[in-house]
């Protein structure tokens, strides 16, 4: 196996908001046209005579009338209105036209402002491990734990999902489970909740196979290619033909790491997410835009770091894991990518093989540092899908 020579080894997407252009002075609107600048002096300067002004008429008894405009309530710097965002101006059928006449200022009453309520409070968080193109034991998983319902809806309400990454790759249907979370993803953030997804060493493998094929690639042990490896992990032909552009664009946008409640959320047991950067959005935003240059010993680079395994197994391991903690945050970090079979020496490779011991839930370790989710799906062991903290 590639990955075992290998010393053993998703925004992201931005929201942009286009707001409406904003209907200026002179501009013609779905209201009334605005002759003058809100807040201007005295009403009817503009159509001021050249020349000294005329002495000003005796003034009667009483307090003198004021000219001008009024301010509108709702525009920018009213008191008491919060301020549109930048490049939005609502327009109202009934605004008043400000004209020349010189009628007295209104009075105007702030409105009280709005006592924010207590915050909305957060759902249980979810971690899944690594799924691997199996889209029925997925789709099984989420629906003990009241995730979805029997069309694969989303029924969680506010809970927070986290997929660990390793989408595709051994079981039949990767392209499946992608279309499943990105489906997920938009359903529970419209109800209140929150699917996220990690990045996995297959999202990267399966990216560079797209992109680059057989091109060459600096592999470390003799010249090698995406494509190549990607058969060798447990490519399938189904999930490649399937593969669209889309699917592409949102792999390459996944995080690498995330903190959710105290939890350090990784795909990989290792620590060479301490070459990306310091903090975890230096991480992420490193390895998005190494994705960005598409190139493939880059590329190559990343999958081959994000491979490494079992830097929280054995000696040494708790201090690995603190080190990730201290640097990221965190109290405990949950991780995939190594099967626990694996991972506890039981079966000799990731692929198992006949008699791989059962897998009941996570496998704390590490001086209690160090969650492993994957619970070896492709050695007929068992798709985790668990609440944290663990009880």
């Amino acid at each position: 196996m590639l990955e075992g020579s290998m010393t053993q080894g998703a925004g992201r997407e931005s929201d942009v908001w286009h707001g409406a252009g904003a209907v200026g002075a002179g501009t013609t609107g779905t209201g009334p046209t605005i002759t003058g600048p809100v807040g201007a002096g005295p009403a009817g300067a503009a159509h001021a005579h050249p020349g000294p002004p005329p002495p000003p008429p005796p003034m009667p008894p009483g307090p003198a009338p004021h000219g001008g405009a009024a301010a509108v309530p709702g525009a920018p710097g009213h008191p008491g209105v919060e301020p549109h965002p930048d490049g939005y101006t609502p327009t109202q059928r009934d605004l008043p036209v400000i004209g020349a006449g010189a009628s007295p200022t209104p009075t105007l009453v702030d409105s009280p402002s709005p006592v924010p309520g207590p915050p909305e409070e957060q759902g249980p968080l979810y971690v899944v491990g690594d799924v691997h193109g199996y889209l029925d034991e997925l789709r099984a998983a989420l629906s003990d734990q009241g995730l979805i319902d029997a069309e694969d809806h989303w029924t969680g309400g506010n809970t927070r999902l986290w997929f660990l990454g390793d989408f595709t790759d051994r079981g039949p249907d990767g392209i499946g489970v992608i279309d499943l979370v990105m489906q997920l993803s938009a359903e529970a953030a419209a109800a209140g909740g929150y699917c996220k997804a990690l990045m996995g060493n297959h999202e990267l493998l399966l990216i560079g196979a797209k992109r680059f094929g057989d091109t060459p690639v600096n592999s470390g042990a003799g010249t090698a290619s995406f494509q190549a490896a990607w058969l060798l992990n447990g490519g399938q032909h189904s999930d490649m033909e399937r593969l669209q552009d889309h699917h592409v664009q949102w792999m390459s946008r996944l995080d690498a790491m995330a903190l959710a409640d105290d939890h350090l959320l990784v795909h990989s047991d290792t620590t060479a997410y301490l070459e990306y950067g310091s903090s975890i959005p230096d991480v992420n935003d490193a390895v998005t835009e190494a994705l960005t240059h598409h190139d493939a010993d880059e590329t190559w680079d990343l999958f081959r770091k994000f491979t490494k395994r079992f830097a929280f197994r054995d000696e040494g391991g708790a201090m690995a894991a603190r080190e990730l903690l201290d640097t990221y945050g965190g109290r405990r970090i949950v991780h995939g990518h190594s099967p626990i079979p694996y991972l506890l020496g039981e079966v000799g490779s990731e692929d198992g093989g006949d008699g791989a011991p059962a897998v009941h839930g996570p496998h704390v370790y590490a001086d209690s540092l160090a969650v492993a989710m994957d619970g070896g799906v492709t050695m007929a062991g068992k798709l985790l899908v668990a609440p944290l903290p663990l009880s």
